[in-house]
């Protein structure tokens, strides 16, 4: 049995040296620490590798270094106390239960319900990560291959073994993966179908959150939108983001002057108002499918249709007077 497959065991008061294996070669030191600690909080893990507690080979780590098979890791006491107030509560593993989209081997694709974190951290206690690793088994070490925003709804692909979220994460790093989204935007779009070249920089901290805006020092950001129904008040937009900078669909959407309904903390709160007042009650974005390689020459495809609520919004804004309008792609870069 693995270190990892008897942690439920052990007790986790006591110092322990863990063997790395061949399935956790190259993993950041700070995920592969959180994979042995269930429900200790993320902020009492980064304490540890500040203070020097968690030693690769007798030898203090950063958070990002990352662990070698064969290397012996130091793994500092943990208290009861330190883990009990972080379990997910039952509810929210029974929610992630209900919307399995997908799993075999490997994967688990799950439609995030907008409201929940894909993990902890921020003051949260938990997040998707956390309520899956809860049930234990093969989802005791589930990991993110990407992110959504915690409003974001939508499909959210996790590894369940760390070979595959190798392969996961080399695909996104490689670009072979093809993701959509749809929107709901601030008046009427006018655009057509254009190709959004701006690049983003996490410009300060707010609210302890990361607040990101476009700015020539940044990363480069290419998002592909095009229009599926224009209205006054009110635009339904496809969204293609080709990198996946934080944030990166909100604020380019923002930065034409059309943010996204109901967004916090890149919209409008004149227009947030309106929504809010005519029943929006949730950022309107949501992450309607992914694609990518298997690495054996064929394509895996998921897809998860609009949530009640915002198609039933969708059908009551078409419904009014307005306009359908396209025209030619541009290409908008700063």
């Amino acid at each position: 049995m693995s270190e990892k497959e008897n942690n439920s065991n052990r007790d986790l008061s006591q110092v322990r040296f863990v063997s790395v294996d061949s399935d956790s070669d190259g993993q950041r030191v700070d995920n592969f620490v959180l994979g042995l600690l269930p429900g200790v909080p993320k902020s009492r893990v980064y304490r540890m590798l500040r203070k020097g507690e968690v030693r690769i080979n007798k030898g203090r780590a950063k958070p990002t270094t990352r662990v070698a098979a064969g290397d012996t890791v130091r793994i500092p006491p943990v208290f009861a106390a330190e883990r009990s107030a972080t379990r997910p509560p039952p509810g929210a593993l029974a929610v992630l239960r209900q919307r399995i989209l997908f799993e075999d081997k490997g994967l688990l694709v799950v439609n995030k319900p907008s409201g929940m974190a894909v993990h902890g951290g921020s003051g949260l206690s938990f997040g998707v990560v956390e309520a899956l690793r809860s049930a234990g088994g093969d989802w005791a070490e589930v990991g993110l291959a990407h992110r959504l925003d915690r409003e974001t709804s939508g499909v959210l692909v996790l590894a369940k073994r760390r070979s595959a979220l190798r392969q996961l994460h080399a695909a996104f790093r490689e670009e072979r993966v093809s993701k959509v989204y749809q929107a709901l935007v601030t008046g009427n779009w006018q655009h057509g179908g254009i190709t959004i070249d701006a690049p983003l920089a996490v410009h300060e901290r707010r609210g302890g959150e990361r607040h990101v805006v476009v700015s020539a020092s940044g990363k480069p950001s290419i998002t592909q939108v095009a229009p599926i129904d224009v209205r006054k008040a009110a635009s339904l937009l496809t969204l293609r983001p080709e990198t996946g900078r934080t944030h990166q669909i909100r604020v380019h959407l923002q930065y034409l002057g059309h943010p996204i309904a109901c967004d916090l903390r890149y919209g409008d709160p004149e227009a947030n108002a309106s929504f809010r007042a005519d029943g929006l009650e949730r950022l309107f974005l949501h992450a309607q499918s992914i694609a990518f390689d298997d690495g054996v020459g064929g394509e895996q495809l998921f897809s998860a249709p609009l949530p009640d609520r915002l198609q039933a919004y969708v059908a009551k804004i078409l419904a009014r007077p307005g306009v359908n309008t396209t025209r030619r792609r541009k290409y908008v870069k700063t």
